[in-house]
């Protein structure tokens, strides 16, 4: 009878153990600025140089998660405050799981590889930047879903980009885009913080 008993309360206990796994595995996410493409996608195939001026390719995104934006060196405003602000939840999301970051310059007459390594120096030396031709910058952009077009003439020119960052799973998968929002009717979109590293953390976590 006491055997029955124990056998009785093991099976219990493995039941809402059970039960418990399967909520919380199937529990929604609660993301505040990332939304989760229906569907992860290989990264297509590319080749470009990193700041180091060595070859990246699309197997350098395999065997851990990374974080992708577009930009270039000489904005004035986005890309200094994303890389900011990356810089910044970088530990947290490393100590999750392995984690890279890598800005694609999509400006590739200017940003030379030198010129890609103090940038990023300056704000994380662990981070990584990559560029190429526009004819390999187009269609790898394009298939991350952002977007850039050059304004201007001359030498001061500007690049019109994608303020959104692209999560990429330890499968070289497009996973999820990180997007800029707005908390309050009339105020400039942007990606918070905190918002940012709670979003990845749940990500990286559960998948």
């Amino acid at each position: 009878m006491k055997k029955v008993a124990q056998f009785s309360l093991l099976a219990i206990l493995l039941l809402a153990g059970g039960y418990t796994a399967w909520y919380f595995q199937d529990k929604p996410l609660e993301l505040k600025t990332t939304q989760l493409f229906p569907k992860p996608r290989p990264v297509i195939n590319f080749s470009m140089t990193d700041h180091k001026g060595s070859a990246f390719t699309q197997e350098q995104l395999k065997g851990k998660w990374s974080l992708l934006f577009a930009g270039y060196t000489s904005c004035p405003d986005i890309c200094p405050t994303t890389m900011n602000k990356l810089s910044n939840a970088f530990p947290k999301l490393n100590a999750v799981a392995p984690i890279q970051v890598v800005l694609i310059s999509v400006d590739p007459q200017r940003d030379t590889p030198d010129k890609l390594n103090s940038y990023i120096q300056f704000f994380n030396s662990e981070f990584i930047a990559v560029t190429s031709e526009h004819k390999q910058l187009i269609p790898i952009t394009r298939s991350l879903g952002m977007a850039y077009s050059m304004v201007g003439e001359g030498d001061s020119y500007l690049v019109d980009h994608s303020a959104s960052i692209v999560l990429i799973s330890p499968k070289g998968e497009r996973f999820a885009m990180v997007k800029p929002k707005s908390s309050e009717l009339g105020k400039i979109p942007q990606i918070k913080t905190k918002a940012l590293i709670s979003d990845i953390t749940q990500i990286m976590k559960r998948y």
